[in-house]
């Protein structure tokens, strides 16, 4: 007869679960007996925050589930900050912990924790398995959960003693099934239709919801026949090409950036698939004064600086398609000027041969290195801000950006996740020193599993990101520095290969090369964040001569 953890795993199976992120303990011992005589391919991490991340990031390229697993106590709560990540950002993720026996649960007990309260709120769905017959009904829902418009965590905890029971053979998976998102409603197109017809400067900012809804090329229809300019969150670049003629680039700076000129000027603003944790409207909207129009398959949050005009619920490529056919086509409205200005800036520093390197100079040589197809997975520091600035992104799911939860740490993880996604495309995660060392342990992971990827760190030794707002919010700076080991002796320890660039021209070879060795290779680049507070000086110039 089975035991309830074997049904469980046939449970994992017939959501298509492919692989399981995790490490192994005492309370999850069953399940990973079971996990011995499945087809799913389970990823033995060094830590259950790399095991989340790795999850956070499948979910987000796949659209379907990432799976990570823990035992118990602190094996569980390692995995909250990946799994938040990932609740925050949008991508589904399910989680799965081990849990001491129900016959502890009611009294203080080692390692027992009220896990499903400590998920709850960073979770669309979090439960724990009483019965086990009840398993197929619990592991169906977290997958509906995790994988619906509006997608998240779910997390599941399965006491020991229950997981060993013996189950009936009646026992079976639950039918999985993806809801499909409703069509919008027609008045809700043509209230919509009314307002773009009618505006003088409308102006487009999509989402990573447009990602999650492969919704992209509905949007590139919706723009090029309306005529309207596009801005991207983070999270979304690559929805429109850069080089396509009507991209503005991307948003998101929390300053007076390029593309946010456009917002000043704009009468209507056109948000699609746009999550409100991607870039606050506060900070694109302070006037309160423009309609807006939301384009989503959920309602829009309710915020002062995000009154809309009209909202459009529904299928996102639907509503993209109707209202383009309907509504009347822009002819006054030129982005070049603004395309431009971002094309300028990322052109003057391509010859830059200054060291350490300027990020400006480092993003050149990297989109030189990477085809339109590759992905880059950016960890979180200052080398974010650039890359979402200057990364020339061709494609969606491209290049990937935490900003809801936006936790260092996801860089070598996620590029392991990537890699097993796309094993056919090269992976790079540009990283900082800071975020590098939070979870660089899964090197090993990597290299275990031979996984070959790239990862770049720039090496400055301090927290730049804080060391930039702390410059601009109080003119001085304290308790960002730190020492670094050696990158290239400390990759080597693991077996990985590694580079040290000692002049920029070295770059771009570099970085051949270091595709080339097919492994896990380090390169360690000095970089110089001073240009982080020219940056600053720019935009606010622009914006006061705009």
């Amino acid at each position: 007869m089975p035991t309830a953890a074997e049904l469980f795993v046939k449970c994992l199976e017939n959501e298509g679960v492919k692989y399981i992120f995790g490490i192994p303990g005492e309370e999850n011992l069953h399940i990973m007996d079971a996990l011995l005589d499945s087809p799913i391919r389970f990823i033995t991490v060094r830590h259950e925050q790399g095991a989340a991340f790795m999850a956070d990031v499948y979910g987000r390229l796949t659209g379907r589930a990432g799976v990570c697993l823990a035992t118990l106590g602190p094996g569980a709560t390692n995995l909250i900050t990946g799994f938040a990540d990932a609740n925050m950002d949008r991508a589904p993720i399910v989680g799965i912990a081990g849990q001491g026996a129900t016959t502890r649960l009611h009294k203080e007990s080692h390692q027992v924790l009220d896990l499903v309260s400590l998920f709850k709120p960073i979770s669309r769905y979090s439960t724990m398995v009483m019965e086990a017959e009840n398993i197929p009904e619990v592991v169906r829902k977290a997958f509906h959960e995790a994988q619906g418009d509006n997608p998240g965590g779910a997390f599941i905890c399965l006491p020991e003693n229950i997981a060993g029971e013996v189950v009936s053979q009646e026992d079976k998976p639950l039918k999985a099934y993806r809801p499909i998102s409703p069509r919008p409603t027609i008045e809700s197109i043509e209230r919509a239709v009314r307002f773009i017809s009618a505006a003088q400067q409308p102006i487009i900012m999509v989402g990573n919801g447009v990602v999650r809804d492969n919704a992209s090329q509905a949007l590139r229809y919706f723009a090029e026949r309306l005529n309207i300019s596009v801005a991207q969150t983070f999270m979304a670049k690559g929805v429109i090409p850069f080089s396509h003629a009507l991209s503005l680039g991307t948003v998101g700076l929390q300053a007076h950036d390029y593309a946010a000129t456009g917002f000043d000027r704009a009468d209507l603003i056109i948000c699609v698939g746009f999550d409100m944790v991607e870039y606050h409207p506060h900070l694109w909207h302070p006037s309160r004064t423009k309609k807006i129009i939301h384009i989503h398959n959920t309602p829009a949050e309710i915020d002062a600086h995000y009154s809309v005009a009209a909202g459009v619920v529904g299928d996102i490529a639907t509503a993209l398609r109707e209202i383009a056919k309907l509504a009347a086509p822009q002819t006054r409205h030129n982005p070049d000027a603004l395309r431009q200005t971002i094309i300028c800036e990322l052109d003057s520093f391509a010859e830059d041969n200054s060291f350490p390197l300027k990020p400006q100079r480092i993003l050149y040589d990297t989109r030189k290195a990477l085809a339109k197809e590759d992905i880059l997975i950016s960890d979180v520091g200052a080398h974010k801000m650039w890359i979402a600035r200057l990364y020339r992104c061709e494609a969606p799911n491209t290049c990937i950006i935490s900003n809801g939860f936006a936790s260092m740490g996801i860089g070598v993880p996620g590029a392991i996740a990537a890699k097993l996604v796309h094993p056919g495309r090269r992976v790079l995660t540009i990283t900082g020193d800071a975020g590098f060392m939070m979870n660089s342990q899964e090197i090993e992971t990597a290299l275990r599993y031979k996984i070959p990827l790239v990862i770049m760190i720039w090496n400055d030794s301090e927290y730049g990101l804080i060391k930039w707002h702390q410059q601009r919010r109080f003119g001085r700076t304290g308790f960002i520095d730190f020492n670094n080991p050696d990158f290239v002796k400390y990759a080597e320890s693991f077996g990985a290969k590694a580079y040290r660039v000692q002049a920029a021209k070295d770059l771009l070879p570099t970085l051949e090369q270091a595709f080339a060795d097919n492994t896990v290779v380090v390169i360690d680049v000095p970089v110089d964040y001073s240009e982080n507070m020219r940056l600053t000086e720019k935009l606010g110039k622009l914006i006061n001569s705009s």
